[in-house]
């Protein structure tokens, strides 16, 4: 069963097409992800699903309701986790969760129940009274995952969870990510431009480039297409006109000096290619990656760059341009 559903779904500001005739569909209970750059159209789409921004055509459902016609219908069924920190850090941990179960008018008994179920979640009941500037990034970011869970949504939305967290933390929001999605039997969509993230987490996802999705598959799967290994050159002044010839070679693609090539059983026919090319600098034999996926169908690769404002920046921007 489709969770979210979208037909033609487009944004349009000031003759900019933010994201354009998009075509999605998430089945219940699996990790899908927005993978792309900055600016691709990912955070736009799920400012769209979370009702926040009205879009210029297409239609749009979440949990079976109508992202234009039900917003409210919709906004009970999800969480959100902002990009920037939202939660309030002259409050306590435990005083964010009870201000977001009042919120959404939980009665008390069921409010403090589930306190305690999310803080036991995310491992933060020894820190619950604490105020959250005291926390680390990973820990509120934590929070945030547990506030977000605290009224049973059935879709949570992540807008790039680790953006600037450390390795080590990235690591442990991966496994909170993959523990609520099976604990809790949700449904989670993450937009992010991190290429391991998206291979760990996701069950399935899209590749998106200016505002349309250029492939959706499972990680594996797409990294299939690729068709073989991947050889990386180093090379000033590359002759590849023999190299084309050579049927195990299934893709060839020229940057910065450097030649990338998919190679079908590379380890057999590397010394070859090597003398055939002639006066290599360096070389790098590798898997496929999503990156490769990615300059694949866009011919560029995703800059692994901090956003350019958050979320809540962008909510507060695009509300004017509805």
């Amino acid at each position: 069963m489709a969770i979210i559903e979208t037909e033609d779904l487009t944004k349009e500001y000031d003759g900019l097409t933010a994201v354009n005739k998009l075509r999605l569909k998430v089945e219940e209970g699996e990790i899908f992800g927005l993978l792309g750059p900055n600016g691709a159209g990912k955070s736009t789409t799920l400012l769209m699903l979370t009702t926040l921004v009205r879009p210029s055509s297409g239609t749009g459902k979440v949990n079976g309701f109508d992202i234009v016609s039900q917003p409210d219908h919709v906004r009970k069924s999800i969480g959100i986790v902002f990009q920037d920190p939202s939660s309030d850090d002259t409050l306590t941990g435990y005083e964010n969760l009870k201000l977001h179960g009042m919120l959404y008018n939980m009665p008390k008994d069921l409010r403090e129940k589930r306190i305690k179920e999310v803080l036991k979640l995310v491992d933060l009941t020894d820190r619950k009274d604490d105020l959250v500037k005291q926390y680390s990034g990973g820990m509120r970011r934590r929070l945030e995952l547990g506030r977000g869970l605290m009224h049973h949504p059935k879709i949570v939305f992540l807008d790039e969870p680790t953006l600037g967290l450390d390795p080590q933390s990235r690591e442990n929001i991966w496994q909170y990510v993959e523990k609520l999605s099976k604990e809790e039997k949700i449904s989670v969509i993450i937009t992010t431009h991190y290429m391991d993230e998206a291979d760990k987490l996701c069950d399935r996802l899209a590749i998106i480039d200016r505002g349309a999705i250029v492939a959706m598959d499972s990680p594996e799967n797409l990294k299939k297409i690729i068709g073989g290994d991947v050889i990386n050159i180093k090379i000033k002044a590359p002759n590849l006109a023999e190299i084309k010839k050579l049927d195990f070679i299934k893709k060839i693609t020229e940057r910065e000096g450097f030649v990338s090539l998919a190679v079908i059983n590379a380890n057999e026919h590397l010394a070859q290619i090597l003398k055939m090319i002639g006066n290599v600098e360096s070389v790098e034999l590798r898997s496929p990656t999503l990156n490769d996926v990615f300059l694949h169908y866009t011919g560029k690769e995703i800059r692994e760059e901090s956003a350019e404002g958050g979320w809540a920046e962008r909510v507060v921007n695009y509300k004017t341009k509805k």
